[in-house]
């Protein structure tokens, strides 16, 4: 049996979406995202979708480019994921050399990977030259069988209302993400900018969920939110759940993403999960508060070019 790997088709969708549920399914996928995804990327992005297939069946998955939103140049990322019971057959070393070499040729000085945290997967990186760094938890929650903190009254000044409120003009949300997205912990910075390329790639992404999103303002002013995506199914994942600075400590952020599941639960979704650094020991209260349990850690690996 022969494993090759290619480039993404627009024809694969729908087997690369199985194949990423099969894999990772605490992250949300859906064959609309995926192509939305690489038709919309921003060029400096130079992103790349590879397929590894064996008799025609794709059985791994990765998606590479560069952190172009980061004030730092050169950081390339790579993220392969290989079906459970379809390893050992090369299809993983296949997809990092190839994009190993596309990054490479982009302009990467310095390559980071998510590696599950298991014996196998670790070897595999450390045997390529990628060393650990930073860590996250994956977490699930129960939205049919399990219960949720009751809905809590907002403050005196305190409103809660949905991301489709802001429909006719985003920008407050967009200026928000980007004071909570350059707060957030991690190897990359981002730094985001642009507001053309956010409103497409997050605000009309397809798997952004407008009326799932809850957002807490503070005498009329965005204070936090909680920005939810969906496989449009049973499958809700926590996006991003922030406060801005001049807000932290009040429990904003617990109320918008309360706010939020109790809005995907109503909606029919089954399964919540969200992620988090595993230092951000704030947010790991606040869900292991939610009943979130951990399901899954992934560690950032890096190597330098």
């Amino acid at each position: 049996m022969t494993v090759i790997v290619r480039d993404f088709r627009p024809s694969d969708a729908e087997a690369w979406t199985r194949a990423r549920r099969d894999s990772v399914p605490w992250m949300v996928a859906t064959p609309e995202q995926v192509v939305h995804d690489l038709a919309h990327a921003h060029p400096d992005r130079h992103y790349r979708l590879l397929v590894a297939e064996e008799d025609g069946e794709i059985i791994a998955t990765a998606q590479a480019g560069i952190a172009y939103d980061s004030p730092e140049p050169g950081q390339g990322y790579f993220t392969p994921q290989t079906l459970p019971g379809r390893t050992n057959r090369g299809a993983g070393s296949l997809l990092l050399r190839t994009a190993e070499e596309h990054l490479a040729g982009a302009g990467a000085t310095v390559l980071y990977a998510w590696v599950l945290d298991n014996p196998e997967s670790l070897e595999f990186a450390r045997k390529r030259g990628y060393r650990p760094r930073r860590s996250a938890h994956f977490q699930h929650l129960d939205l049919a069988g399990g219960s949720l903190p009751p809905r809590q009254e907002p403050p005196a000044g305190v409103e809660l209302r949905a991301g489709s409120d802001f429909a006719d003009d985003p920008r407050p949300l967009f200026e928000a993400d980007v004071e909570v997205t350059a707060d957030e912990p991690g190897d990359i910075t981002s730094e985001l900018g642009d507001y053309e390329d956010w409103l497409t790639n997050v605000w009309r992404h397809p798997a952004f969920d407008q009326g799932l999103t809850s957002v807490v303002l503070v005498d009329g002013e965005v204070a936090a939110f909680s920005a939810a995506t969906t496989d449009g199914a049973r499958t809700y994942l926590s996006a991003m759940t922030g406060t801005l600075r001049d807000f932290r400590g009040r429990g904003l952020a617990k109320l918008a993403k309360n706010d939020s599941l109790h809005r995907a639960r109503a909606a029919g979704y089954t399964d919540a999960y969200t992620s988090n650094d595993t230092g951000n020991g704030p947010m790991l209260a606040v869900n292991q508060w939610f009943g979130y349990r951990v399901c899954a850690t992934e560690v950032r690996h890096v190597r330098t070019l």
